[in-house]
């Protein structure tokens, strides 16, 4: 990645949400800007619940995972274009 945008990955291995509880809206869509405080997704690994959040504010570019895909600690799963 360049310095303009950035990824975000998984801290664990477990299971992607991009929302914080079953039929509730995506904490962010693409194309929203956001802030260093803003959840953007979470990862459920063992029962628990970890919420990832953006370092950089910017606008997110695109997601990298489908909504409830298993994926792997390290992986990427979403892109983020610095502002």
């Amino acid at each position: 990645m360049d310095e303009k945008n950035h990824i975000i990955t998984s801290p664990v291995m477990g299971t992607f949400y991009r929302s914080s509880a079953p039929g509730k809206a995506a904490l962010v869509e693409e194309g929203q800007a956001i802030t260093p405080s803003d959840i953007v997704c979470m990862i459920e690994s063992m029962k628990i619940f970890t919420e990832l959040r953006c370092e950089h504010p910017g606008i997110v570019k695109r997601f990298l995972v489908e909504n409830e895909d298993p994926v792997m600690k390290n992986q990427a799963l979403i892109e983020i274009e610095i502002h």
